[in-house]
């Protein structure tokens, strides 16, 4: 068994809205909210790169949980945009926390890295204890690239969330996950090095509102549940119009997805986890109501999570958090 014992994110200051997007891609302001539902993102300042990202979004996570780095056994990173082939971002960000030793691997995964992550950390929890899941991205150094696609350029931003897996205790117990992955649309969205993003956005948006809803579906249905009974769907923000599909192909009503694209764009594999942050804020968990967590995304790879909201009595070995 584990558990969801906490999240934290970071989002960089630079808001982008629209206005400026749409004059670098030779669009409209108005047709990129309606295309994709985002009136503004976040982008990383010069210089500022994935693992600096993710080490504060990490920091803010086990700020919050009242866990110090130095009790952590594992960190998983997520990232599609990471500046180097290798080493990935994973081992500079456990040693930024103050780590030695502790195995950190990278996930090189856009979209649904951080889903993938939590996944494995729920199995090697046992083994390792308390485990760091990631996701980070900076968007912007691959999408501002030249030559530069206004449909795609326009997507997404910046930005990384975290998510403390924990062995005995947490705000929400982990019931079920289930993973997929089908190679055969891997040419459909790709990044190679020195070359922009490539997306066939027909192909990707069919066999996400495809892939998902059976994910979903088939996760729900092996655990005796039903999506009615779900009491929020945290999903990759990847598009409005595609978390609408969702909701429809599961009919249930949009407004049960948590949805925060308006403000960060797409953040690949950070924004299930960012989403997950600001919900479990401004909501969060209740004992005994399910809530899924849900992504999709290159390669194509996707997947579910069914959690349950634990008693708060159960979370007495974490310690309070520290103060801001």
């Amino acid at each position: 068994m584990a558990f969801l014992a906490e999240f934290g994110a970071y989002l960089p200051e630079r808001v982008v809205p629209n206005s400026e997007m749409a004059a670098l891609a030779g669009c409209e302001a108005e047709w990129i909210l309606s295309v994709s539902g985002i009136e503004e993102r976040r982008f990383a300042a010069e210089g500022e790169t994935v693992a600096e990202l993710a080490v504060k979004a990490a920091e803010d996570c086990l700020s919050r949980a009242g866990v110090a780095a130095s009790e952590l056994g594992l960190v998983l990173l997520a990232s599609g945009s990471a500046e180097r082939r290798f080493p990935g971002p994973a081992g500079e960000v456990a040693a930024r926390l103050g780590l030695e030793g502790v195995p950190a691997i990278d996930l090189p995964m856009a979209s649904a890295g951080a889903l993938f992550g939590l996944h494995l950390a729920a199995r090697m929890a046992a083994v390792h204890g308390r485990v760091l899941v990631i996701g980070a991205e900076k968007m912007s150094g691959v999408v501002l690239r030249e030559p530069r696609e206004a449909g795609i350029a326009v997507l997404f931003g910046d930005g990384a969330g975290a998510c403390l897996v924990s062995p005995d205790a947490g705000r929400a117990r982990i019931v079920d996950s289930l993973i997929s992955s089908d190679g055969a649309f891997a040419g459909d969205l790709r990044l190679e090095f020195g070359r922009p993003l490539e997306m066939n956005g027909r192909v990707v948006i069919l066999q996400a509102s495809r892939k998902i809803p059976r994910a979903i579906g088939d996760l729900l249905a092996r655990n005796s549940r039903a999506a009615s009974e779900v009491g929020v769907f945290l999903m990759h923000q990847a598009n409005l119009n595609l978390i609408v599909r969702v909701a429809k192909a599961l009919e249930v009503p949009p407004e049960r997805f948590y949805s925060n694209i308006r403000r960060y764009g797409n953040t690949s594999s950070a924004s299930m986890l960012i989403a997950a942050a600001e919900w479990s804020r401004s909501e969060g968990f209740r004992p005994g109501i399910p809530v899924v967590l849900a992504a999709f995304g290159a390669g194509f790879h996707w997947g579910a999570m069914l959690v349950e909201g634990s008693d708060v009595r159960r979370c007495q070995t974490l310690r309070p958090a520290m103060p801001n």
